[in-house]
């Protein structure tokens, strides 16, 4: 029997995969796992009998990675769950940075009440009639899963699409739109393209990367949509950009104190992946990788350790083990299981920076003497018998 806590609301689409097998708890101490949104963790208290935390987003910033792997604890993440919904919001704002949707809006709100206001719109009209996306330079920064579709859709649009990524996946490059030209650094992004929007995530080497330095080399009258991190833009220096009439527009979904209703920026109350499709494609997502892991011990999607599948255990046993990312942990283990005459069936062994992550299917089950004896290895974080 599993124990899970909810830090936020989850779809029900996603708590009702779980088996009759979990029980949904309020207390923190008994959780095996945790299902969270927005909820901040780093000041929390993760008892020592936590497995694994399900992030039903992207996003990882409220969740303490390097704490959760020192104490074997994974943490995973949904990519791609949302990526439709803030794809179709990346393009919503595009358009409506282009056409300046929001001044003529504002403008009708702002003459409601005159009677020829139809008469008076065909004279104002011109002053938010803007431009078209048709044959625009589009520079797309990271080709995760949101970019790809971004990418693809602007294409169909009659885009020229620039795509940048030195860590482009396989997967990606499989679903990219073979159109699309590839940059081979980040400055022909900026100095060709008449619209940019940026699709990383917020890292030490990304946090700010928007600066003056990038938009002083950006073309006269850009577009900049930001939809992924508000930190990964300087934008104060965006502000300054649209003074100085480098920056046409700036959409951004994360609104604050500092462009929430400045001129030249259209900030939007964090709806990127606020649809009941992308919640319900989280939820459900974040409980699949969860229950996987606590019965089989499979690890995907994880962002502090690396991936791990071996199917179910078909063997009388399966360990697994976390730990320093050195050498000769794997010797120390097979002799372990050795000086108890246990054969090894299958293993498989897989890091990630500085941790990695041992699976072993064995013929005979662990015995806990056994266990202590590999939880006292110099270089583990944590042991679990998952069979």
């Amino acid at each position: 029997m599993f124990k899970y806590l909810c830090l936020n609301p989850i779809s029900t689409m996603g708590t009702e995969k779980f088996s009759k097998d979990y029980v949904q708890t309020d207390n923190i101490a008994e959780a095996d796992g945790i299902l969270v949104r927005s909820a901040a963790m780093h000041d929390m208290e993760l008892p020592g009998n936590l497995l694994a935390v399900a992030r039903a987003g992207a996003g990882v910033n409220n969740i303490p990675l390097d704490k959760c792997a020192e104490k074997g604890i994974v943490v995973f993440n949904t990519p791609g769950a949302n990526a439709n919904g803030v794809k179709e919001l990346v393009i919503a704002g595009m358009l409506l940075a282009s056409r300046d949707v929001v001044g003529g809006i504002q403008w009708v709100i702002d003459n409601q009440d005159k009677e020829d206001i139809a008469k008076a719109a065909e004279k104002a009209k011109k002053n938010f009639a803007g431009t078209e996306v048709r044959d625009k330079k589009l520079g797309i920064i990271g080709l995760g899963a949101i970019g790809v579709k971004v990418a693809n859709v602007a294409k169909y649009l009659g885009m020229e699409v620039y795509g940048y990524d030195p860590y482009v996946s396989v997967d990606a490059a499989w679903n990219l739109n073979r159109d699309v030209k590839h940059a081979l650094n980040v400055d022909e992004i900026y100095e060709n393209c008449d619209i940019i929007t940026i699709h990383v995530p917020l890292m030490d080497a990304t946090k700010g990367m928007i600066g003056q330095d990038a938009i002083s080399k950006m073309k006269d009258g850009v577009i900049l949509l930001n939809f992924a991190r508000d930190l990964l833009v300087d934008e104060k220096a965006v502000l300054e950009g649209i003074k100085a009439g480098k920056i046409r527009k700036y959409v951004s979904d994360f609104p604050n104190p500092v462009t929430a209703g400045k001129e030249g920026c259209i900030v939007i109350p964090h709806l990127g992946a606020s649809t009941e499709e992308s919640e319900d494609n989280c939820a459900k997502m974040a409980v699949e990788e969860l229950m996987d892991y606590l019965e089989n011990g499979n690890i995907i999607n994880s962002v502090n350790y690396p991936k791990c599948d071996m199917g179910i255990c078909t063997q009388a046993g399966r360990v697994a083990i976390f730990h320093k990312n050195i050498a000769n942990m794997i010797t120390k283990f097979t002799a372990c299981f050795g000086d108890n005459n246990i054969n090894i069936s299958d293993m498989m062994n897989k890091s990630k920076g500085e941790v990695a992550y041992t699976m072993l299917d064995i013929e005979a089950p662990a015995s806990e003497e056994m266990i202590r004896t590999l939880s006292s290895i110099p270089g583990v974080f944590r042991v679990r018998v998952i069979k």
